[in-house]
């Protein structure tokens, strides 16, 4: 796509992932987000674009963020929104996902926005329906929103760092081109459906990505997706442009992470103690070697910004000060998830009712 070249047209009614995009797809989605950040700024925070349509959460995952990230993404579309939860539906009562699915598409839903803890769950649902899918993360495969939202805000973070007027660098990062950029993904990567999207996303887009963690969080097997492994953290950190801190995911580590309190609980010393995974020694070992401590936020080189995907485990992976410190963009990550997600709704349900009326008219004739 050349600089004053118009994005390439969205082809799918379905957004699953990011490892079956191509760059140029990718873009496209970027190049809409771009279009609707603005939306968030305005006295009125709403566009006409998906006015009569209706957006159906099914969260079979428990989620804060990303459901009422979608909610406010919809609504600022001017669709009609409807939450389904895991405790609230007859999946419960034993009927499948797709049965669900079949049922509330039959009552006139335009798009339906699936998490669940199984991966393959969005793409099982894409295959029985014919209205708009986005995936907002399946099991340990992929959550392609957040993935999407992460390279928004470190594009966003490296034209920042530009001076004012153009030029090469900036011209290439307007493109969505991310060519010489170096990301450190740190933590759980082998249980993060957010570590794939972002290294999907990244490389395709230019970016070298660096996986690390201990050798049960980050196996040399991560490679085949294209970043590399590194397992020592300090060895790396003065020559990234990003780190990308990601959470101990106890619950998928088995019965031994259940010591280590609800998500985002700042642990107590002896808590900290308590805490335990079969993939480390201990809590303090973990954090002497991959944390994100003051005294390694101040050896990143000038620029260099610190996200994580939340919720946090304060005190684990990341210190107070540097999540709450000035290279950090954790919360800009949540407001630039508002404007990745009308995008990625606004073009799914668009190719979604286009197909529907191609459907239509075949029909007719």
């Amino acid at each position: 796509m050349t600089e004053d070249a118009a994005p390439a047209p969205w082809p799918y009614r379905a957004l699953l992932g990011l490892q079956d995009l191509s760059a140029e797809e990718i873009r496209t989605i970027l190049h809409t987000a771009r279009s609707f950040a603005e939306v968030s700024g305005r006295s009125v925070k709403k566009v006409p674009a998906l006015r009569g349509k209706v957006v159906a959460n099914l969260f079979f995952e428990d989620s804060t963020r990303t459901r009422l990230s979608f909610t406010l993404a919809a609504q600022r579309l001017s669709a009609d929104v409807i939450d389904l939860t895991a405790s609230t539906s007859s999946v419960n009562k034993g009927e499948s996902i797709d049965d669900t699915a079949l049922n509330i598409e039959a009552m006139g839903v335009d798009c339906l926005v699936v998490r669940h803890r199984a991966g393959g769950a969005a793409a099982l649902v894409a295959r029985v329906v014919d209205c708009a899918v986005v995936n907002a993360g399946d099991g340990r495969h992929e959550h392609p929103t957040q993935g999407l939202l992460d390279i928004y805000t470190l594009i966003e973070a490296q034209m920042a760092r530009l001076p004012a007027g153009p030029s090469p660098a900036r011209q290439r990062l307007d493109r969505f081109d991310l060519t010489g950029v170096r990301v450190a993904i740190v933590g759980d990567i082998v249980s993060s459906r957010v570590a794939r999207s972002n290294i999907a996303g990244l490389t395709k887009l230019g970016a070298e990505v660096l996986c690390i963690g201990p050798t049960t969080l980050a196996p040399r097997s991560l490679e085949s997706l294209g970043c590399k492994v590194v397992h020592d953290f300090d060895a790396v950190l003065s020559e990234v442009d990003a780190v990308n801190m990601l959470r101990i995911q106890f619950e998928r580590h088995g019965e031994a992470g259940k010591a280590a309190g609800p998500p985002g609980s700042k642990p107590e010393p002896a808590r900290a103690e308590a805490a335990a995974s079969p993939a480390f020694p201990s809590i303090r070992e973990y954090v002497q070697s991959y944390a994100l401590t003051p005294q390694r936020a101040a050896r990143l080189r000038p620029g260099a910004i610190v996200m994580h995907p939340g919720p946090m485990n304060r005190g684990i992976e990341i210190a107070d000060e540097v999540a709450d410190g000035p290279r950090s963009l954790i919360f800009r990550q949540v407001t630039n998830g508002l404007a990745v997600r009308m995008a990625a709704l606004y073009l799914c349900t668009g190719v979604a009712e286009r197909e529907e009326a191609a459907r239509l008219a075949a029909s007719r004739n």
